[in-house]
């Protein structure tokens, strides 16, 4: 028994020997190349061997790439520093940590920044990828690649070389990260035939947190075994050795600058010239978690709290303009254009027709006019309800119901519907449903819309009763309400329109309004692709045909 002992402690000291001693040698060469040693105060001799590296480039920038006749070439590229302006995957590990792993997770990844930066690339990758994917569930890491990720991977995509790379006739890529982070999104929206990456070993329906048998990709090497002795057409890299190695087995080969990258114009992508237009996107985080980013939010989160639950309990316990004042003096702004018509001229209530963005529409659209406000909605959380400081009346989804409840609503006093049914965060609006179109004539289209720069006040996989909480959570959340006026009475139903024509134009009214872009998607189409069902909730009862 003591011999057994004696071995592991061994074997076990002379590892953790390895690893510091690894370590601390990766530190001390940090530390001279940024300058903390004294023998090369100016760092003369790195200047020049960069300058060298730079006037004497081993490929030309993918800038020099001629985009024609490259429609039967086959390229290769890497994702970070490549297709991506950004050379860290930092962000996109938090991401994954923070959104399919919960918060916890996501603060050890944070404290581990306290080491990574002394460890070399493998190690920095392996202790990522341990923190982030150990007892992770394959089903949270399938949501986030396909809803959550994707919105971050466009904002930072290189137009330049995204043009290269659409002109060839295949396109393959070769990354050091897990395949399961990039391989959704390279293929839906960048139409990318193959992509080879990092394997992760599994255990049932969880991930271990550790590499397959294979190890880390080796991308020269992982190219080789995969054309064989058939070399690619072209091939682009960054100016790192290991991605020079990488590419020089191409034909033809091209560098990203990393200066070029963040400084040029021309290598950020517009959003109307994405791939693939992005409408639908899932997380809580509205910015690119950074290390500086993420500890500021973590910073942020107990200050955020109490706020959220101050700015909660003054919306719902005091009258309008006290509201409106200590909601304005904690951060929230609001901005009212236009008026709303007199309800004294009319029989019934008005119908205000809403553009969607976050189920706190109607409580916004409420306390800036100063007068009480009915919602329906087709899915409310029970806490929802309870929190709500005005009146809300769940749907059912069958339409002689719901047109049979809203005209009763009517009857009472003003009403508040938002047509699309769901909620969208980018520029674009959902199909809306025209019933309706059917119940009143007196029609007030609202344009509203809301910027956050921390936390997202929508869900499609996550707890909805949370909605407000997070939205509330934002330092500076802002509201731009917009009312366009009654409806012209030619333009109802009762003037000889349809109800399909009243709604499709007073959606294109509202596009028109926010610069916004109509499309034909609903609510079905939102959580298919970002849950994978079609948006029941509990209590939700499915329409009737």
């Amino acid at each position: 028994m003591v011999l057994p002992n004696v071995v592991l402690r061994l074997v076990a000291d002379l590892l953790w020997y390895k690893i510091l001693a690894n370590s601390c040698y990766k530190a001390a060469r940090k530390m001279r190349s940024y300058g903390f040693l004294l023998r090369n105060p100016y760092g003369k001799s790195s200047q020049q061997s960069q300058s060298q590296s730079q006037q004497n480039p081993l490929f030309p920038s993918v800038t020099k790439c001629d985009l024609e006749n490259k429609g039967f070439d086959t390229v290769v590229c890497d994702m970070h520093g490549v297709l991506l302006r950004s050379q860290s995957f930092f962000p996109y590990f938090m991401l994954v940590a923070f959104e399919g792993g919960g918060i916890l997770r996501a603060f050890c990844l944070l404290l581990s920044c306290l080491f990574l930066w002394v460890l070399d690339y493998e190690c920095k990758l392996r202790v990522m990828i341990f923190i982030t994917f150990c007892g992770l569930k394959t089903k949270d890491m399938e949501n986030v690649s396909r809803a959550v990720l994707p919105k971050f991977y466009l904002e930072n995509l290189n137009a330049e070389v995204y043009e290269v790379l659409a002109s060839a006739g295949s396109r393959f890529v070769f990354t050091g990260v897990p395949r399961v982070m990039v391989e959704g999104f390279l293929k839906e929206y960048l139409r990318v035939d193959g992509v080879v990456g990092t394997e992760l070993q599994t255990s049932g329906q969880y991930f271990t947190g550790l590499v397959s048998g294979s190890g880390l990709l080796v991308k020269h090497t992982a190219l080789i075994n995969y054309f064989g002795d058939q070399k690619p057409e072209l091939g682009l890299g960054s100016s790192s050795f290991h991605d020079q190695l990488f590419i020089s087995q191409c034909k033809e080969a091209y560098v990203v600058n990393k200066e070029e990258s963040k400084s040029s114009a021309n290598s950020i992508m517009p959003r109307n010239k994405y791939p693939k237009p992005l409408i639908f996107h899932d997380g809580r985080l509205a910015f690119l978690p950074t290390p500086l980013a993420t500890l500021s939010m973590f910073m942020w989160l107990p200050v955020g709290i109490i706020l959220a639950i101050f700015r909660l309990f003054v919306g719902v316990m005091l009258p309008c303009k006290l509201a409106i004042l200590l909601g304005a003096m904690s951060g929230i702004e609001i901005r009212l254009k236009g008026q709303s018509p007199s309800s004294s001229s009319y029989s019934k209530g008005v119908l205000y027709v809403c553009s969607h963005r976050t189920l706190l529409d109607p409580v916004f659209l409420s306390k800036s006019l100063a007068k009480p406000l009915t919602a329906v909605t087709y899915s409310l959380s029970k806490m929802s309800e309870i929190i709500a400081p005005i009146r809300t009346v769940r749907l059912t989804r069958d339409r002689k119901k719901d047109g049979d409840t809203m005209r009763k609503l009517l009857s009472e006093g003003d009403l508040v519907v938002c047509p699309e049914g769901t909620t969208c965060r980018e520029p674009y609006l959902l199909r809306f449903s025209s019933l309706f179109a059917e119940l009143a004539d007196d029609i007030v289209p609202v344009a509203m819309n809301t910027h956050v720069s921390m936390f997202y006040g929508t869900t499609a996989s996550g707890l909805k009763c949370l909605d407000p909480i997070f939205f509330l959570m934002n330092p500076r959340p802002s509201y731009h309400i917009q009312i366009l006026g009654q409806l012209p009475k030619e333009l109802t139903c009762s003037g000889g329109r349809s109800s399909h024509e009243v709604a499709n134009y007073i959606q294109r009214q509202l596009a028109d309004a926010l610069g916004f872009e109509c499309t034909t998607l609903t609510r079905r189409d939102k959580y298919l692709m970002l849950a994978g069902n079609e948006g029941f909730v509990n209590g939700d009862q499915r329409p009737k045909t």
